[in-house]
């Protein structure tokens, strides 16, 4: 495979980096964090109107059809600039299963609001290990009487609803639209380590009608959509390690030490060319599995992705933790831009599994594997 994007690929990211680099400033960060609860709706309300929201969608579903790379370009142009917005939460999580697993009735009516930036919805596919749910139901005719709880949903207190897996009674998963607004159902706004909007949403006998579920095999979608939402957390854990590193070449190249810049240093220098590889090793991971998925190979796909999502936590925390290590004291300054990184570095990098339970799933993905002490 190509690991440069196509031309139009290549510009989107360079429409993205302008949006986010003018609107996504530090200072602005920070009122948005202090003052506006994690969500920022200026930069949301300017990716709408520039027909970002939609890039991965299918032109069929109103989107521009450009694919998981689409989104994957996106995404780094957020983790450079560590946008508090639920972008991966909404496209991977919301958008894209309604698009492509929703029938034409819910596409016309649940899309266009969300596209347009008026109506924003938010998936949770991480409350439990496989992807399934917390949340349990018993039929009532075609409705759903939903109970239980989703500890985090990122995005979760300003979500107009949630798309969740349920275990029903019967055994069966289904993948509901969970309206939040709904009787039965408490939003209580939630502190993470990284800031940004979030929540826990508790469901009693919550009442999720026929329209609002998706059709299909739920275990089949929960996988389908946990492959894009960890592929969508490697890219914006891609942009979060390239820009933090990019700030730790600058500053260690103008701090002076002892007569000479700190990146002169070898265990300086050593430590950054580490944390450039890990950088690189994430970009190619998510690259290939984005064009995996693009391509419809979803069985490749599978591990594919597990593999990206394992480097952008293993590798990930490696370079925050080594970038903010290079800026020496200033980097445990939590007002300092490079704490910011730092944390949501962590945050990309224990969602939707840490590495090494990544790794548990990749290893049960393997057919065999060679005895311990083999040379195979």
């Amino acid at each position: 495979m190509d690991f440069e994007f196509d031309d139009d690929r290549s510009a989107l990211g360079d429409l993205a980096g302008q949006i986010f680099t003018s609107l996504a400033t530090v200072d602005r960060v920070v009122e948005v964090e202090t003052r506006e609860n994690g969500f920022d709706r200026v930069l949301w309300q300017a990716l709408a109107e520039a027909g970002l929201l939609g890039v991965a969608l299918p032109e069929k579903s109103g989107g521009a059809g450009m694919g998981m790379l689409g989104l994957v370009s996106l995404l780094e142009q957020q983790g450079r600039r560590v946008a508090p917005i639920p972008l991966w939460s909404v496209v991977a999580g919301a958008a894209l299963p309604i698009a492509e697993f929703g029938s034409a009735e819910q596409i016309d009516r649940l899309l266009p609001g969300l596209l347009d930036g008026t109506t924003l919805l938010t998936g949770a596919f991480e409350s439990a290990p496989g992807g399934h749910s917390t949340l349990s139901a018993i039929r009532k005719g075609d409705t759903l009487v939903v109970n239980g709880a989703i500890t985090a949903v990122s995005g979760g207190a300003v979500a107009a609803g949630i798309v969740a897996p349920v275990v029903c009674d019967d055994g069966s998963v289904v993948v509901a639209v969970l309206p939040t607004d709904s009787a039965g159902v408490t939003v209580e706004p939630l502190a993470v380590t990284s800031r940004e909007n979030a929540a826990a949403v508790r469901f009693g006998d919550a009442e999720i009608p026929a329209h609002d579920q998706l059709s299909g095999d739920g275990t089949e979608i929960v996988a389908w959509v946990r492959r894009r939402l960890r592929v969508a957390l490697a890219a914006f854990q891609l942009g979060v390690c390239a820009e933090a590193l990019r700030m730790t070449a600058s500053y260690t190249s103008e701090r002076v030490q002892f007569g000479r810049p700190l990146s002169t240093n070898q265990a300086v220098a050593l430590r950054a060319a580490d944390a450039y590889l890990d950088t690189e090793s994430i970009r190619l991971t998510t690259y290939r599995a984005a064009w995996l998925l693009d391509a419809g190979r979803e069985d490749e796909a599978e591990a594919a992705c597990l593999t990206a999502k394992w480097w952008a936590s293993r590798g990930g925390l490696r370079v925050v933790h080594a970038t903010q290590h290079l800026h020496g004291g200033i980097g445990a300054d939590v007002d300092f831009p490079i704490h910011r990184y730092f944390l949501w570095g962590r945050q990309a990098a224990f969602t939707l599994g840490s590495a090494d339970a990544i790794a548990a799933e990749l290893g049960s993905q393997l057919d065999s594997a060679p005895p311990i002490g083999s040379s195979a």
